[in-house]
């Protein structure tokens, strides 16, 4: 099993890459052709994964501790439920599960638009498919989840007893599918900005799919501070932990996208403002995702030092930096095509409720790297 995961993750990596780079040439030519291999290629991607986690979660249930991240987080005297819950428990897990969400939602996205009617579609593919190359990659040269030891131990650690909570079992998945489903529509709009189709019809396909970011998120951070309620005894529901600011930021600045975009649909209005917002979203949930792996600052929900953390800074650099380089670069396309008609109008209401939200973003923002500045 172990030798097939790692097999299924490396193979992974290849189509990924492959599906990347089909979809893009595809849109750039205007090929169905190449854009359809793209598409059956990403539903390939899904099956290895599918394949990859199932070795790995059969690992954990014969407890296959020749797997060193087996026996790291699972014990023989632990009940099925955590056994599995320790899937997500350490780095390499939890890298396999978001690429395997990711592929997930990569799969529907694919089926929902098998017609290749959407212009956007292939680049949209092609930003999707390279954001998964990506945490393949890491998974296949840096934290490979199915690497064995020649001795295995007659039992593994356990989980730290922090984790043995129901806590466990909802709040990390739930908290992963929020960021992941976040690239899909990160995704829309770098294929919008990349055609100039800088419409409102971007905005109805990923409707939905910020919804369900939203949603997940949500109930990931109600989870989290219930689970800290009851483990650590900080006195609140919320101890802010870096890390649990950092699975609330994406949170406020979906909030603020999801009354905003309302304004564009209606009056042309705020186009660059919602392109920031979506492009800040998807990039704080990889900031997220940086502070738990790297190590960089003190947390409880930190998995320690790791070598995963300057690629994360790399990634998000390159996320961050070129989106907004792409905005700006098509700023006379973002022209707003009305004005606010006064300060007491709903628009304005909706735009003082961004900037709350907003602002209460770079408060907690500042506050997580306040360690680092001073």
């Amino acid at each position: 099993m172990p030798n097939l995961g790692s097999f299924s993750i490396i193979l992974a990596l290849v189509i990924s890459l492959y599906a990347a780079l089909m979809a893009f040439v595809g849109g750039r030519r205007g090929s169905l052709e190449l854009v359809a291999s793209a598409r059956n290629a990403i539903f390939s991607v899904l099956g290895l994964l599918s394949l990859a986690s199932f070795a790995l979660a059969y690992a954990f249930i014969t407890r296959d501790f020749s797997v060193e991240y087996v026996a790291l987080y699972s014990s023989r005297d632990m009940s099925l439920t955590y056994t599995l819950a320790a899937f997500w428990a350490g780095s390499e897990g939890s890298l396999l599960f978001w690429a395997f969400t990711l592929a997930l939602f990569a799969g529907v996205l694919a089926f929902h638009n098998r017609r290749l009617e959407n212009p956007l579609i292939p680049y949209v593919f092609a930003v999707v498919m390279a954001t998964e190359a990506f945490f393949i990659l890491l998974m296949s040269f840096i934290t490979n989840p199915f690497v064995t030891v020649p001795f295995p131990p007659s039992n593994g650690r356990g989980l730290n007893p922090l984790l043995e909570n129901m806590g466990m079992i909802i709040h990390p998945p739930t908290l992963l599918l929020g960021y992941m489903a976040f690239t899909i529509p990160f995704a829309f709009a770098i294929a919008a900005l990349a055609t100039r189709r800088l419409n409102s019809d971007w905005l109805i396909s990923i409707r939905r799919w910020t919804l369900v970011g939203w949603l997940f998120l949500a109930v990931g951070n109600i989870f989290g501070m219930q689970w800290a309620y009851v483990e650590l005894g900080w006195g609140g529901f919320w101890g802010w932990d870096p890390v649990e600011n950092a699975s609330f930021m994406p949170w406020l600045t979906a909030t603020a996208f999801l009354h905003s975009v309302m304004i564009q649909k209606r009056r042309g209005m705020l186009k660059i403002w919602n392109l920031v917002l979506i492009i800040i979203t998807f990039n704080l949930a990889i900031f997220g995702t940086f502070l738990t792996r790297s190590g960089i600052l003190s947390s409880v929900h930190s998995f320690g030092q790791s070598a995963l953390g300057p690629f994360f800074i790399a990634f998000l650099a390159l996320c961050l930096l070129g989106s907004l380089g792409l905005v700006y670069s098509r700023r006379n396309d973002l022209k707003s095509e009305d004005e606010l008609d006064s300060l007491i109008s709903r628009e304005s209401s909706f735009l003082f409720n961004n900037l709350i939200l907003v602002g209460a973003t770079f408060a907690t923002f500042l506050g997580v790297i306040f360690p680092l500045l001073s």
